[in-house]
């Protein structure tokens, strides 16, 4: 069975990337040992993995790569933590049309 991995790397100047491989350890060895120089981390070296999942379904993987690449720094730490109710709490809505936050949607004590 091939496996696909997510997987977040912190950089030397603390920003993190994320991608996807069939390789963990083989494309973290590629990040370290700068084998792209047009890479985003190539002059950020040396990088450590700080997270990494694996799926079996290619599109699977590739759905939640693209979906935490457009994360903030602060739901990609959260999921690197573990911490699955700092998660929870990031990724609801805030708008102020959200109905949670709609009066209009409050109902009356008549």
């Amino acid at each position: 069975m091939k496996f696909y991995y997510i997987y977040i790397l912190k950089c030397s100047d603390n920003s993190l990337y994320v991608g996807i491989t069939s390789d963990i350890e083989r494309r973290v060895m590629e990040h370290n040992a700068g084998k792209y120089p047009d890479a985003y981390t190539h002059d950020r070296r040396p990088v450590t993995l700080v997270f990494y999942q694996d799926f079996t379904e290619p599109n699977r993987a590739i759905d939640f790569e693209k979906k935490i690449k457009k994360w903030s720094r602060a739901k990609k730490q959260a999921l690197i933590d573990e911490n699955y109710d700092k998660l929870q709490y990031l990724s609801e809505c805030r708008n102020a049309t959200h109905y949670k936050y709609n009066l209009d949607n409050e109902f009356d004590e008549d």
